[in-house]
């Protein structure tokens, strides 16, 4: 098992191997976020480093007389005893300043670095303790025994995801195998004068969640990745963080990528603000200039426009003057007449109060005889009143009379049915006697009758119970085998059926097809003889094809709905619509050379059109307008949408810009000046222009190449549709058709094989069935005995019942001289009720005859009154005649008064309703007009009161009659039909386009201003970021290139510019060889071991540059000749042993000897077994150091590394 020991500290550890597992947690903090981000722009940075690529290979004659860049050797250098390369020439330029670092402590440690590190049951350690020196930091071992695991410890335990690893992915699966739980512990040094952090990652193998302690106390993720981020730790950051599964992302990675990731790392620490800051006003000031283009193109054009129509809209004017005065007149008209019927009115309502006068003094000087009147036609009601309510009590005593009388008579009837009743009782009392003995005997007769044993010949219920049993068993048998021969038949008969209904719709579905197909045919034989005859030999000779050729567009396109076939086939020429459409050029090759170059094919030189290209995304021109734009503008869609079509025909319709044009069935509701500036707006790939159709108007939209680019658009009508107004058959669906057809009739075959033995089986079953329903019947006339004699003994039973009940009756009832009594009594009851209705009735009788004579004396009285009151009545009459003279004169005017003021009413009416739907303009003058004239007519009034002339008419003021007004109306439309009607809209847009050429003028002015603001801050960012990232550039490729002469080679890290800030970018160009020239770093051009040299004399050449607290490299060797190895090493330990040195952890299985050593340097080996010795000297790296360098030579300077 694996131990890891340090020269300063050795411990034991046990370990045991384990299966690996891990969970990907989210990435927190903003480090890992821009690593995340920079993953997913690789493919859109891809063709930009091709590019460069193609730059650096085509610049190699000017590189080697450049100044600018790092240096590079031209030659080999020449390599000491001691592994070390001498460069080929100095360095001339100064040295840079270095990068600002947290204050290193007294233990020389800097904030951030690892101090110490522990673990539990974590991947192949079973617990293991140590602690990291301040400076390089080399962890040895065999292959296997968890030097990358201290690699991962690192990552997980200080919350970093799984994905910088480039393993797995669930963090569970790091806990070792075969135990539950583990922890990550890490102590960093704190900043200066403060105490360390000491982070611990609790794991537990069955949950993919972990928790976290700081300094003892529970934290949340998110404070762990504070602290990382207030002490800058950038396990994230490729170039601070190489583990061996992700060695071979640094070469992959985009030089945009490696540009940001370097900035992360080293230089100034607010190069990535910077950056960040041009990348994101860069874009802005792109959409900013792009904007002020196009809205500058838009003002001119717009102004180009207003001034040619500017004419028509001054004519507009001077026809919306004449509506204007129209419309005031067809206000004042109605006001006008208004006065003048009211002056009418007035009149009339004077004379109407005159004789309403009259009217009322005549009627009062009558007043006293009409009172008289009245007290007549009260004292008449009275009297009538008084003799109606003598004749109703009347009637209702007559009612009461009858009511007695016919009470009487019924008490009358019922008294002799009592005396008829009491004659009978003793003819009663014998027959009941009678009834007694009778019943008696019966009764004796039906107990003997009962008594009488049963028939020797009933069945026996032992007889009855065995055949019951024979039937149920058999009845159970039987029914068990039918139900599963019906079930088996009933299938059968169901799949056959559902198989010959297959056929049938199938059969269906195939003279659907084959009538489509037919009428299309027919129509394409009698428009094209040659394409008709072709499309025969398409289909007659398919194994000739690779893959499906469509039998031309007419043949195989259908409408989705039939309302937009007209603007569909406007889409196609004559010819296009006859093409026949390949998927690959061999089968384009095979049509031309057997139909257009051959006569074999169909017997006669023929031409017809073949089309085919190879499908070329960069070919592919993206719609003019979005979903959104085109509901916006009232589009239907693309013509595209609406056909149905085989999708190996897509690239066909494309290229004929069916997915280009829109399409709007109500052509008036598009606007066509803002759909033309739409599809005229220019594209990555096409300079801008589209074709769309309104209605039945095509417009072909173009925007020229050259001068101001100017739109342009023609327009066609669209006709008819021809071609698209048939449905289309599919061949792939006829063979489908064909196939269920066979496959169903091949299906009924079987089901019938299977019938005929069920029927066999169920004839057998039904001769089974005939015996035991004779049985069946056997045991039911058994049944039927012992039936009819348990109803003959019920029914005795019942009658012997139902003959002792009524005996008991007649035995109970009373004698003939009880019941007597009783009658007689009742009887004597009833005669006294009668006397007693009799003498009511005499004194109703006395009553009424009273009460007739007062009716009569009544009535003589009303007689009398009423006479009195006609007389009275034609007295009044004779002196009413001059009132009722005076009262129709009042009647005729006042009818009179009404019909004026209805007139006036609808005058007034009438001119409301012309006030309140004419415009706004003419009701405000209609309002200063009428407050004018209120104030003329108070002044001519004040006037008339102080003796004075009326004043001077206003100008405002119009004092016409209504004729006068009427004959300026007509005048009026006389000139509005000599002025030529403009087109509203023509108006609508001059108007709509002043306003948009006013705001458009306000945001162009908006967005210049704008622009010069994000101009300046990207100047200012650009004079802060572009000198410090070429500082620290120039930096890295000093030592890069010096490292490389070292070894005989050649290096250069040089900054990539481009005018889009995101594609700026640092490539890596080497050369290995001197027959190769300086090629650029990528993931293929360069051998394993060529990129893994690369990668770590980038990441030494970074380490003076940096600002992480410690950095790591995990097997980068791997790959590596000796030489280079050596070179590399030696390198490193010079880089990384400086006093001012951040702290470095270098992983490797392998070591060549004599290696430089520096004290500063502390060695971590990991052994294999379970446990060490724990003496003393054993174990310890610096002892045998020391016995090493004892045994060699003196001023060998080198140590053998184990």
């Amino acid at each position: 098992m694996p131990r890891a020991s340090s020269s300063a500290q050795p411990e034991g550890s046990r370990v045991k191997k384990e299966k690996i597992v891990v969970k990907e947690e989210r990435s927190k903090g903003k480090r890992r976020e821009q690593v995340e981000e920079v993953e997913e722009e690789e493919q859109h940075e891809s063709q930009e480093q091709n590019e460069r690529d193609v730059d650096a290979e085509g610049e190699e004659e000017e590189e080697e007389d450049s100044q600018s860049g790092s240096p590079r050797g031209s030659k080999r250098a020449r390599i000491n005893g001691d592994g070390d390369s001498v460069p080929s020439r100095s360095d001339s330029q100064p040295p840079l300043p270095r990068v600002k670092t947290q204050p290193r402590d007294v233990d020389s440690y800097v904030p951030g670095s690892i101090v110490r590190i522990q673990l539990s049951n974590f991947v192949t350690y079973d617990y293991v303790q140590f602690r990291p020196g301040p400076y390089l930091n080399m962890i040895i071992g065999p292959n296997g025994t968890g030097k990358s695991s201290i690699a991962c410890a690192i990552a997980l335990g200080l919350n970093f995801p799984p994905a910088v690893l480039g393993r797995s992915n669930e963090i569970n699966a790091y806990v070792k195998n075969g135990t539950d739980t583990g922890y990550i512990e890490i102590e960093l040094k704190g900043p200066k004068n403060k105490p360390n952090l000491v982070i611990r990652r609790n794991l537990n193998a069955r949950s993919k969640t972990s928790t976290f302690t700081l300094n003892g106390q529970a934290a949340s993720g998110r404070e762990i990745n504070l602290k990382m981020a207030e002490l800058n730790v950038q396990v994230g950051n490729l170039c601070s963080f190489l583990p061996q599964d992700r060695v071979s992302e640094f070469a992959a990675m985009s030089s945009q990528q490696l540009l940001k990731e370097t900035q992360l790392a080293a230089g100034d620490e607010n190069l990535t603000n910077w950056h960040t800051t041009l990348i994101g006003a860069g874009q802005e000031l792109k959409i900013i200039q792009q904007a002020i283009k196009d809205d500058e193109d838009s003002l001119k054009q717009m102004q180009d426009r207003n001034e040619g129509i500017e004419r028509d809209v001054q004519r507009y004017k001077e026809r919306k003057k004449i509506e204007h005065t129209i419309n005031l007149l067809a206000v004042l008209i109605p006001v006008a007449e208004y006065r003048e019927n009211r002056k009418r009115y007035l009149e009339i309502k004077g004379q109407q109060r005159t004789i309403r006068a009259k009217v009322q003094r005549l009627r009062d000087k009558n007043e006293p005889a009409h009172d008289r009147l009245k007290k007549y036609d009260q004292d008449v009601k009275n009297a009538d009143n008084q003799r109606e309510d003598l004749k109703k009590s009347t009637q209702k005593r007559f009612k009461k009379m009858s009511a007695k009388c016919k009470a009487t008579d019924d008490l009358e009837v019922q008294s002799s049915e009592i005396v008829d009743k009491i004659a009978s009782l003793k003819k009663e009392e014998k027959n009941r006697k009678k009834d007694i003995d009778n019943l008696a005997s019966e009764i004796s007769k039906l107990e003997a009758e009962l008594e009488k044993p049963p028939s020797q010949d009933l069945p026996t219920k032992d007889e009855l119970t065995a055949i019951s049993e024979e039937i149920k068993a058999e009845r159970q048998i039987i029914g068990t085998r039918r139900e599963e021969f019906n079930y088996q038949m009933r299938s059968v008969i169901n799949r056959k059926a559902g198989f010959a209904a297959t056929v049938a719709a199938a059969e269906q579905d195939m003279k659907k097809l084959d009538n489509v197909d037919v009428q299309k045919l027919n129509a394409m034989r009698k428009w094209d003889q040659d394409t008709y005859d072709a499309i025969i030999w398409v289909r007659n000779n398919r194994h000739l094809f690779k893959m499906e050729v469509f039998e031309t567009p007419f043949m195989r396109l259908s409408m989705k709905n039939r309302q937009f076939a007209d603007a569909v086939e406007s889409c196609f020429s004559a010819t296009q619509m006859k093409s026949f459409v390949t998927q690959c050029q061999e089968d384009c090759d095979v049509i031309n050379k057997h139909i257009n170059d051959e006569t074999a094919a169909l017997g006669r030189k023929t031409r017809v059109t073949t089309w085919f290209r190879p499908y070329n995304e960069n070919n592919f021109i993206a719609p003019p307008m979005s979903r959104e734009e085109l509901q916006q503008l009232r589009f239907d869609g693309y013509a595209l949408d609406y056909v149905d079509f085989p999708e190996g025909m897509r690239w066909f319709l494309s290229s004929m810009n069916l997915h280009r044009t829109a399409v709007a069935l109500n052509g008036s509701a598009i606007d066509v000046n803002q759909a033309m500036q739409l599809v005229a707006r220019p594209m990555h790939n096409h300079s801008g222009g589209a074709t769309f159709i309104s209605g039945t108007t095509m417009n072909i939209v173009t925007r020229s190449r050259y001068g101001r680019k100017a739109v342009g658009n023609m327009t066609r009508d669209v006709q008819r549709a021809r071609s698209l107004s048939a449905p289309t058959i599919d061949l792939e669906v006829k063979r489908q058709i064909d196939g269920r057809i066979r496959d169903a009739r091949r299906e009924m075959e079987l089901c019938e094989e299977e019938r005929i033995p069920l029927v066999q089986e169920i004839e057998k079953l039904d001769q089974r069935e005939t015996a035991y329903n004779a049985l069946v019947d056997k045991f039911k006339r058994k049944q039927d005995i012992i039936k009819k004699e348990a109803t003959r003994l019920t029914g005795l039973r019942s009658r012997l019942d139902a003959r002792q009940k009524n005996i008991k009756v007649l035995i109970d009832k009373p004698t003939a001289e009880k019941q007597s009594i009783k009658l007689r009594e009742k009887l004597q009851e009833i005669n006294q009720q009668r006397m007693q209705y009799i003498r009511e009735f005499t004194d109703l009788f006395h009553a009424i005859i009273a009460e007739q004579q007062e009716c009569t004396r009544c009535g003589l009285r009303y007689m009398q009154i009423n006479n009195n009151r006609n007389a009275f009545k034609e007295l009044c009459e004779r002196k009413d005649a001059k009132y009722q003279t005076a009262l129709v004169e009042l009647n005729r005017l006042t009818e009179q008064f009404a019909q004026v003021k209805k007139e006036t009413t609808l005058i007034l009416d009438r001119g409301r309703v012309a006030l309140d739907e004419n415009t706004p303009e003419v009701k405000e003058q209609y309002k200063q007009i009428e407050k004018d004239r209120v104030d003329y007519e108070t002044a001519v009034k004040e006037a008339a009161e102080q003796g004075l002339g009326p004043p001077q008419v206003p100008d405002s003021i119009d004092m016409r009659s209504s004729d006068e007004l009427q004959a300026e109306l007509e005048t009026q439309r006389a000139n509005l039909e000599m002025n030529l009607n403009t087109n509203p809209g023509v108006i609508e847009q001059y108007e709509k386009r002043k306003r948009d050429i006013e705001q458009l003028e306000k945001t162009l002015e908006g967005r210049k201003k704008k622009e010069e603001k994000v101009a300046k801050d990207i100047k200012n960012a650009r004079d802060n970021w572009q000198p410090a990232l070429q500082r620290l550039v120039d930096s890295i490729g000093q030592k890069f290139s010096a490292a490389f002469d070292r070894i005989g080679c050649a290096g250069e890290i040089r900054i990539n510019e481009n005018e889009d800030y995101d594609k700026w970018a640092i490539d890596i160009l080497v050369k290995f060889r001197d027959s190769e020239k300086l090629q650029l770093l990528t993931a293929h051009r360069q051998s394993g071991g060529e990129r893994s040299l690369t990668t770590i004399l980038y990441l030494m050449s970074l380490t003076e540059e940096a600002r992480a607290p410690f950095s790591l490299v995990d097997e980068i060797n791997q790959g590596m000749d000796q030489r280079a190895e050596r070179m590399v090493h030696n390198s490193m330990v010079g880089v990384t042993c400086k006093e001012e040195s951040g702290q470095y952890f270098l992983i490797t299985p392998k070591l060549l000897p004599d290696l430089h050593y520096d004290e500063k340097m502390k060695i971590l080996v990991v052994n294999n077994g379970e446990w060490l010795p724990e003496e003393k000297d054993i174990g310890c790296m610096n002892d045998m150091i020391d016995l090493f360098l004892h045994a060699q030579r003196p001023g060998g300077g080198a140590a053998s590394a184990m």
